[in-house]
């Protein structure tokens, strides 16, 4: 197991102190045992990907079947992704794997971002509980739904003109 302290980026911790040393070792451990890999962990420890962009270009929610929300942020400039954040009401399955698919899309196009798959997220992640790979799924959709609504309303624009 690696040191829950270094894996939990200093920005971070301040919310996190609330919760003892003791307690965040117990999470981890817990989480561990379920499956989840270290990395997995760590993006959910860190949620350094959460919140949201007051100057976003693109904002779209969606909820899951099992109750899980997600609600995505992007920063667009020439048809790039600059920035995106992700606000996330779920299990830690959904808010690690969306912290991963955050840091995926930074810096690609839109046509690289809507083309990542299920096991690109996985792969970033490592390992989550097989129960918990419809999370990685509801990231995914979240993001195609919102650059389906991004390129709908481009086109809106142009025909508009």
């Amino acid at each position: 197991m690696l040191p829950v302290k270094k894996c939990i980026r200093e920005e971070n911790m301040s919310q996190l102190q609330e919760i003892s040393g003791s307690d965040l070792e117990n999470i981890w451990e817990l989480l561990s045992g379920s499956g989840y890999s270290d990395k997995a962990i760590t993006y959910f420890l860190n949620r350094a990907n959460m919140g949201s962009l007051p100057d976003a270009d693109q904002v779209t929610e969606l909820t899951g079947h099992c109750g899980d929300t997600m609600k995505i942020y992007l920063k667009l400039e020439d048809e790039r992704i600059k920035d995106a954040k992700i606000q996330v009401l779920g299990c830690p399955g959904a808010i690690a794997s969306a912290m991963a698919a955050m840091d995926l899309i930074k810096g690609k196009t839109i046509e690289d971002a809507i083309a990542i798959k299920d096991r690109d997220i996985f792969r970033m992640l490592e390992e989550i509980p097989g129960q918990k790979q419809h999370c990685i799924r509801l990231t995914i959709k979240t993001l195609q739904k919102a650059i389906e609504e991004h390129r709908l309303r481009n086109e809106n624009n142009l025909q508009g003109e």
